[in-house]
């Protein structure tokens, strides 16, 4: 095996493991502005999957892709009080262009309802227009004071989904359909990450919001990160921009709106889930390279032999990269592909060669193993599907252990300090919910004993998820 890479132990110093990871594994730098972000070929090559896979599901649920502006009239935003006065202390404004000063200045994007909202406005007329449903991947602005990349960045990449309905019961279902059969269903079965979905507190709402579902993660330290949200708009957005159309009878209603995002910020959570005191472990189906095939030295027909295992792997359809860099020592590329979390290595050596065999090591958890290179290509697929399911296992079987069911305020404090706690809401409230707070503990969902998601938080059954988070 490799030797280790020079990385903080995780149990040392969580925060500096992960700055390790993302410069080592050549996932990302700092950009020169503060809080904006360099994401490097091999992050890109993984948040591209993410695109790849997100996208196929958000077009499964019927939405289209679109672009709209960068830049927004800051009179758009004013239109919605509840909307800009979230947003306010983050916004990007522009005030001189061209050598001027602006009649009106401008927002940077910090997302798009108010813009989207104009346009749906002009295009919607009828119930015939209707559903309405559009997503973009774009680049949005938040200027944060405390940065971390991936995870909190004053610029970063993301998809926006926005829709317009006849019905509120319309636009409840098709938020709750990205929620599940989007969002909870990409994350599981792509990211191998077992995800909490539920609905957010008032105090945690998106702004502008009448309601926010959201999907949950606990990460290797025990901490929550937002994965992604799926909000009901209510008529809040319609009213402000006057998306009306005319129903069946000929009479003027007034649209009901969704909007929905995931974002680069699923990079940090990938790491922080799956990563180990090794670097990255990426999951097989979301991994750009899912097989290295590494030549040790460029003798007895290594290379060649390397080459044409990389061809037949590539027919099956896996992800494979050979690796014959010969003039760089085979010790250095092993831990540079274990730092980037491919999870499966295939090293081609002389010596293994000679018996008609070859090393494969498993990223997942390490193991080494010889294998006859004949054949060898067609067992590759079944082992990427167990290598899948062993990461969602490891961190299901985390989750399950480190969330504990509590009956009062106290022990949800104290529960959240290595992990999640379910305490009643009826127990916690509003109150119990700013108590926590000030210990920096805020309620990451509401759900119901069976994990699905409540109607309403005044159900008597309701349960808060409560943990320090990202």
């Amino acid at each position: 095996m490799a030797k280790a890479p020079v990385l903080t132990p995780q149990a040392d110093d969580f925060p500096r493991w992960y700055q390790d990871v993302l410069a080592k594994a050549e996932l990302a730098d700092n950009g020169p502005v503060r809080g904006t972000m360099v994401i490097r070929p091999y992050g890109y090559s993984l948040w591209e999957r993410m695109q790849a896979e997100m996208d196929a599901r958000i077009k499964d649920a019927g939405a289209e892709n679109a672009y709209f502006p960068l830049f927004i009239p800051e009179s758009y935003l004013t239109r919605e009080a509840e909307h800009v006065e979230g947003f306010s202390p983050e916004l990007a404004v522009v005030t001189h262009a061209g050598g001027k000063e602006l009649e009106e200045p401008v927002v940077v994007r910090p997302t798009s309802e108010t813009v989207i909202g104009e346009f749906m406005a002009k295009w919607i007329s009828s119930h015939r227009d209707l559903p309405l449903l559009l997503n973009q991947w774009a680049n949005v602005v938040r200027w944060e004071l405390r940065t971390r990349l991936f995870l909190r960045t004053s610029e970063f990449l993301w998809q926006e989904g926005h829709t317009a309905h006849a019905t509120e019961s319309d636009a409840a279902a098709y938020a709750s359909r990205i929620l599940h059969d989007v969002y909870r269903d990409f994350m599981v079965n792509v990211l191998a990450m077992p995800v909490l979905v539920g609905r957010k507190t008032r105090q945690e709402r998106f702004a502008g919001a009448t309601n926010t579902l959201a999907c949950e993660a606990m990460m290797g330290d025990g901490k929550a990160l937002q994965m992604g949200t799926s909000h009901e708009l209510g008529q809040n957005f319609a009213r402000a921009f006057d998306i009306t159309f005319q129903d069946a009878n000929g009479t003027q209603q007034t649209a009901w709106t969704t909007s929905w995002g995931t974002s680069t910020r699923m990079m940090g959570g990938l790491i922080m889930c799956h990563g180990d005191d090794r670097g990255l472990r990426v999951p097989p189906r979301l991994a750009s390279t899912q097989v290295v095939v590494l030549a040790i030295r460029d003798e007895e027909g290594v290379v060649p032999a390397a080459r044409l295992l990389g061809e037949e792997l590539q027919a099956l359809g896996v992800r494979v990269r050979v690796d014959d860099r010969t003039d760089v020592s085979f010790g250095r590329r092993a831990t540079d592909w274990e730092l980037k979390g491919v999870p499966v290595r295939i090293e081609v050596g002389p010596r293994d060669l000679a018996n008609g065999e070859v090393t494969v090591v498993h990223r997942m958890a390490g193991e080494k193993v010889q294998a006859p290179i004949a054949g060898l290509a067609a067992t590759v697929p079944a082992l990427l599907d167990e290598l899948q399911a062993s990461l969602l296992a490891e961190a299901t079987d985390r989750l399950a252990a480190r969330t504990a069911e509590v009956a009062t305020i106290d022990e949800a404090r104290e529960a959240a300090a290595t992990g999640f706690a379910r305490i009643p809401w009826a127990t916690l409230g509003e109150e119990g919910e700013a108590a926590l707070a000030e210990h920096a503990v805020t309620v990451r969902c509401l759900q119901m004993p069976d994990g699905s998601v409540p109607r309403s938080e005044d159900d008597p059954d309701v349960l808060a998820v409560v943990a320090r988070a990202y």
